[in-house]
């Protein structure tokens, strides 16, 4: 999926969960964000994940290598870079994330869990984004003053043909075959809104 279609987000920290009882959530916010209004994801995650990703936003230099240290490490040795994560899907209530790496030679896309990817991401330094369809079905909106306004949500109709396209093929590409086919139906509506006509 190309970079234009993904929403950027940062990571605000980490909370105990009020759903899980042992859990944690994990904070994010849309980049461009102000300090009066934000869309927000919470995403849960296990004690050790929040450990390692709470250890990093607090600049806490543990005595020995944590799991994704080790990560960092490699990739520094190999001279593989994290480019983005990218929180692509959200199914049965479980986020899915793709790591976007190269080596300057070659760029390839690894699917890793949403805790272990941001987890990564902190520690390089690696930019954060999710799609418009996770961030309508996941956020929710915060504002300083308490004041809420219904939010629109994305649809697919909206969206102009070199988007749908790139998207068409980001679903052929992850056999979400469904989808692809719904987001191609609206292609030939949009191309051409006559041979569509039933």
């Amino acid at each position: 999926m190309e970079k234009d279609d993904l929403i950027a987000l940062k990571v605000l920290g980490i909370t105990r969960s009020e759903v899980q009882p042992g859990a944690y959530a994990l904070l994010l916010e849309n980049a461009d964000s102000t300090s009066d209004e934000a869309r927000r994801i919470p995403i849960v995650v296990g004690a050790s994940e929040a450990q390692s990703i709470a250890v990093n936003l607090e600049q806490v230099v543990p005595s020995r290598p944590l799991t994704h240290d080790l990560f960092v490490s490699m990739f520094h040795v190999f001279g593989i870079e994290l480019k983005r994560v990218t929180i692509y899907s959200f199914k049965d209530g479980v986020f899915a994330s793709m790591l976007n790496v190269g080596n300057g030679e070659v760029d390839v896309e690894i699917d890793s869990r949403t805790s272990d990817a941001i987890a990564i991401a902190l520690r390089t330094g690696a930019p954060i984004f999710t799609t418009p369809e996770v961030m309508a079905l996941t956020s929710y909106e915060w504002r300083r003053d308490g004041n809420y306004k219904p939010q629109k949500p994305v649809r697919l109709e909206d969206l102009p043909v070199d988007k749908l396209e790139r998207r068409l093929q980001h679903y052929v590409d992850k056999e979400e075959y469904e989808k692809a086919a719904r987001v191609q139906k609206i292609i030939a509506q949009k191309t051409n809104p006559a041979s569509s006509e039933d």
